[in-house]
């Protein structure tokens, strides 16, 4: 089922034209990732489809009662509103309705003899039922508490931006939708939300329309990649490996077809050369032609960035941390945390919003003086650091002037030297865009400016805190391949699973109450290592040995057929289905625990989080059920 078309689209703004006579059709079960360089039109044409932005030629179809959910980088909100204001706008059925329960409910809590109340209280009830908006309300509850929201009354003047997008977020996927647009949903959560966020796709029955930088989010959750190159779009089936694949196919081809056309060029430019009379029809044609092939040359390719820049020697002294712990309103973010980095360190950072990352960055850079505890910086360490905000840019500075500033000429490790216009061509910003004033730049090239702007300092210890909001792939990639021949110490703060695994080789992970954990290896191998932690911390089901008599030891070598349940392994056996009916009703009575629960949030995240444990023991004893049950039909069928 056709859900949208756009056909022949074009949009410009000023000079630069982000696309022309595109064409693209949105199907039921589409699942579709757009990617391209920053600048190219990514949110721009996802405006376009929401309706957001008028494209400047062409026409956008929607079909009949198809609803479509945005989800803008960006997203506006009533200031006076509450949180659950915004994911349920005013005009909607439900959350009339469940507002008119919540109040009532308030009222009769401060008057509970009020029959007229009890009254409206039971007709509500009735009508929540009818409107099943208790799942709704729960529903959105939970999503609100698994993107880190939890107090649902609280005001969006209050909330920080990373919040307000994750309030819009919830907006989103709460509300029905037959196509959902996400634009970088990915920015500003955790690492375990991201996770979250990716199943919770993965399950969602609408058509999906989303930009992301997360690659493995890609691989995991499209169907369809878009790449937006050249002010064309290029549409490719299947997720981003396969993408990469049929690209490098494409670049190939392409290759090879520009091969051919120089080779014919240049012998009819040799013919022409050599006086070729244009007298006849026939040398008229080859002149004509060879004009052609002039003509066809085809759209610049953007440069790989490659880039090896020479950074100041390190000593032996470079950072050390020892026992700093941080206070911050009343919280301890970080106690008693020492580290010594040492020449290469490649040191990577999780851990949930709010948990004391980004503080410890800069702490390390002098921003922030710990509570206790000591920092002590080597004498050549010269810190190149890459915050969440840029640094103060003026609109009306030019692009090139804004690099001159700090460096006219950059060195790299084979002792050549780069301009500051070749180094923002390497960081594909043609000589046309090199001359523009900043205010033109989209937000992620001004991102990558910025990034720039700290290579060409020729720092020695990089500290980079969430480096990949806002930057496209491309420009990743050519990070990550930066950072492996950067001979100095990189700091990373990130939730990016893909850019962790490629350029950490030990992370600290942020576990609340300041407590700070140490892990070798990637992100991998750090996920690994916490599936086994959690296992472990888990009781083991008791399991089934095939003897524990010394004395019978030579027999059951010989012996390896079923045996008979151990008394204890038998007296389990009696009453573990008791025990399972026992956890099935209790789950079940906590589900409908969740469904009663409307105000008292913090009860209902006690309530889920019971219930996590109880199915997962629920499982846990199904399973050894299973296998006590095994053993005892092959045993009676061996008797038989």
């Amino acid at each position: 089922m056709n859900l949208l078309t756009i056909e022949s689209v074009s949009k410009s703004y000023g000079m630069k034209t982000l696309f022309e006579n595109i064409s693209l059709g949105i199907h039921q079960g589409d699942r579709i990732g757009i990617i391209g360089v920053n600048g190219t039109g990514k949110s721009t044409l996802l405006k376009i489809i929401a309706g957001m932005v008028p494209p400047d030629s062409g026409t956008v179809t929607t079909g009949n009662q198809v609803r479509i959910e945005y989800l803008a980088q960006q997203p506006e909100f009533d200031e006076e509103g509450t949180v659950l204001d915004q994911v349920f706008p005013e005009s909607s059925p439900v959350m009339k309705l469940i507002k008119d329960y919540s109040r009532t409910i308030e009222r009769l809590a401060a008057d509970p003899g009020n029959s007229a109340l009890q009254n409206r209280l039971g007709e509500l009830n009735q009508q929540m039922d009818t409107a099943e908006a208790w799942d709704i309300e729960t529903n959105a509850k939970t999503i609100l508490t698994r993107l880190g929201i939890h107090n649902f009354s609280t005001s969006v003047h209050q909330l920080s931006g990373g919040q307000r997008k994750r309030v819009a977020m919830a907006r989103a996927l709460i509300n029905p939708a037959d196509l959902l647009i996400l634009d970088e949903p990915t920015n500003h959560i955790d690492n375990e939300t991201v996770e979250w966020l990716e199943g919770y796709l993965s399950r969602f029955k609408g058509a999906l329309l989303l930009i992301t930088h997360d690659r493995y989010f890609l691989d995991r959750v499209v169907n369809r990649i878009i790449e937006i190159d050249q002010g064309k779009l290029h549409p490719y089936e299947g997720n981003y490996t396969y993408f990469l694949e049929k690209k490098a196919d494409r670049e190939e081809r392409e290759a090879a077809m520009e091969a051919t056309r120089q080779n014919i060029l240049r012998r009819e430019l040799a013919w022409l050369r050599r006086g070729a009379k244009a007298r006849t029809t026939k040398q008229k044609a080859r002149i004509e032609r060879a004009g052609k092939l002039q003509d066809d040359k085809p759209a610049a390719a953007a440069k790989n960035l490659e880039i090896a820049l020479k950074t100041q020697r390190l000593g032996k002294k470079i950072i050390e941390l020892d026992e700093v712990s941080i206070m911050l309103d009343g919280r301890t973010l970080i106690h008693d945390l020492s580290y010594i980095a040492v020449p290469h360190d490649r040191l990577g950072i999780v851990g949930p919003n709010g948990s004391g990352k980004s503080t410890l960055l800069k702490m390390i850079t002098g921003k922030i003086a710990p509570s206790s505890g000591s920092v002590a910086l080597g004498p050549t360490v010269k810190i190149g650091y890459y915050g969440q905000e840029n640094t103060e840019m003026d609109d009306e500075q030019r692009v090139i002037d804004y690099i001159k500033e700090v460096a006219e000429v950059i060195h790299l490790t084979d002792g050549k030297t780069v301009s500051a216009g070749q180094m923002l061509e390497r960081f594909l910003f043609p000589p046309a865009l090199q001359w523009s004033p900043i205010g033109k730049l989209s937000g992620g090239e001004k991102r990558r400016l910025y990034l720039l702007c700290i290579l060409m300092g020729e720092p020695n210890v990089l500290l980079l805190d969430e480096p990949t909001n806002d930057l496209d792939i491309q420009t990743l990639s050519i990070l990550e391949d930066y950072l492996e021949q950067f001979s100095g110490v990189v700091i990373i703060v990130s939730h990016d699973r893909y850019f962790l695994d490629r350029t950490v080789e030990r992370l600290f992970s942020f576990e609340g109450n300041g407590t700070v954990k140490e892990y070798t290896g990637n992100y991998t191998d750090y996920l690994e290592k916490r599936k086994q932690d959690e296992s472990a911390a888990l009781p083991e089901p008791q399991k089934t040995k095939k003897e524990t008599n010394p004395d019978n030891k030579g027999k059951a070598d010989k012996d390896e057929g079923p045996r008979k349940l151990s008394f204890k392994e038998q007296r389990e056996f009696e009453s573990i289905e008791q025990k399972i009916g026992e956890l099935e009703e209790r789950s079940t009575e906590l589900e409908a625990a969740m469904a009663q629960t409307v105000t008292d949030y913090v009860k209902l995240q006690e309530l889920t989080d019971e219930k996590k444990r109880v199915d997962a023991e629920l499982e846990a004893t199904v399973e050894r059920w299973a296998e006590l049950s095994m053993l005892v039909e092959e045993f009676n069928s061996r008797k038989k």
